[in-house]
């Protein structure tokens, strides 16, 4: 019987690998038999991830540092994919500015209220998650179509369906804190980008959906913790390894009837 999960010589690219999503669902995918080229600007934590894979999958693995807000960084990443494995099967725009509250990213994020919220963090985070998603998914859907065909994943966020609920952020300790509006500015677009590129696309073998994670544990403080657990369905945040199969069915023939589709992987976040 086919197996319309396989993922065997899936050639996957995949943006943003060296953070908490990309790491996650490049090596499930090199697991899972498929050649996978590696992508970020952050050129020490993507090196890192490399040096850390099992020997086995280093064979099918290509690493390229890559700026998508620039046209030529990412011409030189796709033409490199290609020059090692002949194509690109599946695009994953997971590359993205977004503020963590983490023990470990919480003291940088920007805490300004909107009234004040700086205008160059805005057009950075625009740069990045808006822009940089058309540049590097122009270029590739220019390598798809010589292709003709092609799969496009897009990741967007909760907050690109429904507004922060800012009382996740208070701790109950008089200190404000605030989702910024930069990474919902940015962010609210893809779901609109996955259903254009979806029909813009659709007579030309490309596909394209988006994917919603949220709420991905990640050594958070305990009353953020509390707080999620308390606003989510489920009742508790996302371990990343849950991520691996909606990734891995997007990327799959197993849905080759669907585009331009945002499917929802939040514990129910955005269902009430």
């Amino acid at each position: 019987m086919n197996n319309k999960f396989d993922l065997t010589d899936n050639v996957i690219f995949v943006t943003g690998a060296a953070g908490l999503i990309g790491s996650t669902i490049s090596k499930y995918f090199l697991e899972n038999k498929a050649k996978v080229i590696i992508t970020d600007l952050n050129e020490p934590g993507l090196n890192a991830f490399y040096d850390n894979l099992d020997s086995s999958l280093k064979e099918n693995c290509l690493s390229v540092v890559l700026d998508i807000t620039n046209e030529q960084s990412c011409i030189d990443a796709v033409n490199a994919s290609v020059d090692k494995f002949g194509r690109i099967n599946t695009l994953i725009n997971n590359a993205a500015i977004d503020a963590k509250f983490d023990k470990e990213n919480n003291s940088k994020v920007n805490q300004s209220r909107f009234e004040f919220y700086p205008l160059d963090l805005l057009r950075k985070s625009v740069e990045v998650n808006l822009t940089g998603t058309i540049i590097i998914t122009q270029v590739v859907c220019r390598q798809m179509l010589a292709q003709k065909s092609g799969n496009i994943i897009n990741v967007a966020s909760t907050y690109s369906i429904v507004s922060p609920n800012q009382n996740l952020y208070d701790y109950g300790n008089g200190v404000s804190q605030f989702k910024p509006i930069d990474y919902i500015a940015s962010k609210s677009f893809i779901p609109n980008f996955t259903r254009y590129i979806a029909t813009f696309y659709a007579q030309d073998g490309i596909r394209c959906n988006a994917i919603v994670p949220h709420g991905i544990e990640n050594n958070h403080a305990e009353p953020f913790v509390k707080n999620f657990s308390k606003m989510s369905p489920l009742g508790r945040m996302c371990d990343r390894e849950e991520l691996t199969g909606p990734f891995g069915f997007l990327a799959s023939e197993a849905s080759s009837y669907m585009t331009g589709s945002t499917l929802m992987v939040d514990g129910g976040w955005t269902a009430w």
